[in-house]
């Protein structure tokens, strides 16, 4: 017997990519099943993945890290440059707005009116000795090309500002709380410091880091030589323990927590010895500001 087709065959539908429901697909991702038109095909180690697929894949795998642990990242040190670059501006800036330094710089008298000055200060220069910025510029730019891809951007950009910050702290406890201070060497004395304890962490010849770290803080001590060897001090121990905790934190899941809890209580302390170097400002000064 034969037999008709129906008289009403319902019509199959083609599949269509869910990213772009007005062109039909039948090529399916390998991943998921879905279909996925040419532009949202990837290939893949194994036939043709879509790209959904694909980010949840380069999602799930996790940055390479540096043996500190900071992100692996190409190209040039960004964060190195981006602080030469602010120093440069201040500086132009000091010409061009002659109140500014007197506005930044860091005198203990300061401290608890214009807290701020303990960091604006780390990026003024003297416009009568050209010698300083270039220095401090210099000694950054060398040690960053070499610190910052070690311990990665955030890690370093933190280890600066921080030993810049202790550099403050130790104007405020050992100098007359009356001379203002301007530059950046306590946040390049940390670095320093911070390159001496990474290459002692990493078997290295720290010699000649040690000789030039002694040299330096030596000149801060010649007479005539006007140099804030305070800034000096407090910016390389403040530097040199916050790479130890970058560099001697155990490996494991939990590293990323137990370095940045280290910095948190050394910033604490820090902020102590604002409080209590604060006290010990004579208050007959309050009226000098």
């Amino acid at each position: 017997m034969a037999f008709g087709l129906p008289a009403h065959q319902p019509e199959m539908q083609a599949p269509v990519c869910p990213r772009h429901p007005d062109r039909p697909s039948y090529v399916r991702c390998q991943r998921c099943g879905r279909p996925a038109c040419p532009e949202c095909q990837r290939s893949a180690a194994v036939g043709m993945q879509c790209v959904e697929c694909v980010a949840e894949s380069n999602a799930a795998v996790r940055s390479p890290r540096t043996a500190f642990g900071g992100t692996v990242r190409e190209g040039k040190t960004l964060v190195t440059f981006s602080l030469m670059a602010a120093c440069f501006a201040v500086f132009l800036g000091q010409f061009a707005i002659p109140s500014l330094e007197r506005e930044l710089l860091y005198a203990g008298v300061y401290t608890g009116s214009e807290p701020w000055r303990m960091l604006t200060a780390t990026f003024l220069h003297s416009t009568g000795f050209l010698m300083h910025i270039a220095f401090n510029m210099y000694a950054l730019y060398a040690i960053g090309q070499t610190l910052e891809p070690m311990l990665g951007r955030l890690r370093f950009l933190v280890l600066y500002l921080v030993s810049g910050f202790g550099g403050s702290v130790a104007v405020l406890l050992l100098e007359d709380p009356r001379v203002g201070v301007v530059g950046a060497s306590g946040a390049v004395f940390g670095l320093f410091g911070a390159l001496l304890v990474v290459m002692k962490a990493r078997g290295g010849n720290y010699m000649p880091i040690l000789i030039l770290i002694g040299i330096n803080l030596v000149l801060g001590f010649l007479p005539g030589v006007n140099i804030s060897w305070q800034a000096h001090l407090g910016g390389l121990i403040t530097g040199a323990a916050v790479s130890a905790v970058f560099a001697y934190a155990p490996r494991g899941p939990r590293r990323a927590l137990v370095q940045w809890s280290g910095v948190a209580l050394i910033v604490a302390v820090l902020l102590f010895l604002t409080w209590w170097g604060w006290q010990l400002v004579p208050g007959k000064l309050f009226d000098a500001v």
